[in-house]
């Protein structure tokens, strides 16, 4: 940023700034020492704290033009919040704008048409709630308190994907407000390449303001749950379930989590503290035929619980909102799986309870299905070949400790390496440096990212992200 920029947001007072954008924005403008801006900095991740000149809180549309068309004439640092679950923190800046969509909740479905009209301030449980009224739901996250907005742009994987493919595959067109200020909206239709990007090239674009999903019939009632194996019995259990993965329905998708159980009330108390291998599970079908599909991940082990049961998609949706909340301090490392290979399955054996923090926690997620049968050229994301993403997750509330649980992520994750893919799911990735974004989309798709950005955001406006450099 050039000598008069820095000049520009550090010698304004924040107040004055304020004054500057109030004529033209009609939504809350909070800058340090003004009530609620403590509040409205903090994003989930309690292990960044960022400093904005001024943060302002947008009511629609207008709002957001205003807020960009001003960012733009002081060149000041951007950073936009929707959910503000991003692990690396991008929602939030230091003595910069903080254009927060959060307030911007509104949402219409038409169950006719199978159509929802999301904006981009919505959390994936007050959307399910809206959706499961009448019986249908788009693919989305598996933590209610997740954005909308973020998990949308960077792909969306979760419970849903192998029968109805990622969050982007089902949308259909975007409002978005480009760096230069304008309003534009994307579909295949229109716009169509910059449609192809925001399916996957995260915030690099725009600011997103309207999402529209299609929606598929799912629910209210669908069978889910996990169940739960002692870490002892994780070589044999990851074996089988190796074998069954490859023969499961579309219409399963599986989660594995190797961890010290939580005390979580869905858990028994019995298993609390305990290290445990578990395989969740969510059947994008008819109840009784996810019995059978189910009944072989019963058998991999000797079983400490058995979770697997009729519930509601909204609160099967909330099974892990507890065990990640807002304020904990969180570190993730990642990488799409090749495969189970035995010696992958050694170093997971070897290393997951090895941790300094018992709050943290190895994920695994099933791909494949529909993921896979998307065509790898349709959209930005990247990495549908991949059976697996593993996402290693540093998590403690102690800042002394920083230290000791990045080193484990680190350690573990370099372990794993060798029976990685090379590519990286976008929507995991903390501030890990340009080498690592290109991974995430491949050298090809990169660079028609690349041309896409010199488009819409030739000055690199939008760079608080995975940023893709002009």
């Amino acid at each position: 940023m050039r000598e008069m920029s820095r000049r520009t947001h550090i010698e304004i007072a924040p107040g004055e700034l304020a004054a500057g954008l109030r004529p033209a924005f009609r939504g809350e403008l909070l800058w340090p020492g003004e009530a609620g801006y403590e509040a409205a900095r903090r994003i989930w991740n309690g292990a960044i704290d960022r400093r904005p000149a001024l943060i302002a809180r947008c009511t629609g549309v207008a709002d957001v033009l205003a807020a960009v068309r001003f960012a733009r004439e002081r060149e000041l640092p951007v950073a936009v919040r929707g959910g503000g679950h991003n692990v690396a923190g991008t929602a939030v800046c230091d003595a910069g704008l903080v254009i927060d969509l959060s307030p911007m909740k509104g949402m219409r479905v038409d169950p006719a048409g199978r159509r929802a009209h999301a904006q981009p301030g919505l959390l994936w449980g007050e959307f399910d709630r809206e959706t499961q009224a009448f019986g249908l739901a788009a693919p989305g996250g598996i933590v209610t308190h997740t954005g909308v907005a973020g998990l949308t742009l960077g792909g969306g994987i979760g419970w849903l994907m192998r029968k109805h493919g990622l969050t982007c595959d089902n949308l259909r067109s975007v409002d978005i407000v480009t760096a230069d200020g304008q309003f534009v909206r994307a579909s295949a239709a229109e716009h169509p390449e910059l449609f192809w990007g925001v399916r996957g090239g995260g915030g690099n674009f725009g600011i997103v303001t309207s999402f529209e999903f299609a929606l598929h019939p799912v629910g209210p009632t669908v069978l889910a749950g996990g169940v739960l194996y002692p870490a002892a019995e994780a070589a044999q259990v990851l074996r089988r379930y190796r074998e069954y993965a490859e023969l499961a329905p579309e219409e399963l998708t599986t989660i594995l989590f190797l961890r010290y159980a939580p005390p979580l009330p869905v858990l028994p108390e019995h298993v609390h503290g305990q290290p445990v291998i578990a395989i969740f599970a969510c059947y994008a079908g008819p109840v009784e035929e996810g019995e059978r599909a189910v009944a072989p991940l019963r058998r991999l082990g000797t079983p400490l619980a058995d979770l697997v049961r009729p519930i509601a998609y909204t609160a099967h949706q909330g099974t892990f909102d507890a065990a990640v909340p807002h304020g904990l301090r969180y570190y993730w490392k990642s990488d799409y799986l090749a495969g189970f290979s035995d010696a992958a399955i050694e170093q997971l054996v070897a290393r997951a309870w090895d941790m300094p923090s018992r709050k943290s926690y190895t994920i695994i997620f099933q791909l494949g299905g529909a993921v896979r049968r998307t065509g790898e050229d349709d959209a930005a994301f990247s990495g549908r070949e991949a059976p697996y993403a593993l996402n290693i997750n540093a998590v403690w509330s102690d800042p002394a400790e920083d230290e000791a649980q990045v080193a484990w992520a680190r350690g573990f994750w370099e372990a794993m390496r060798p029976f990685a893919t090379g590519g990286v799911y976008v929507n995991f990735l903390g501030a890990e440096g340009e080498d690592r974004v290109r991974a995430a989309y491949g050298a090809a798709k990169y660079q028609r990212l690349v041309a896409l950005k010199r488009r819409y955001d030739p000055t690199n406006f939008f760079r608080l992200n995975q940023n893709i450099k002009p």
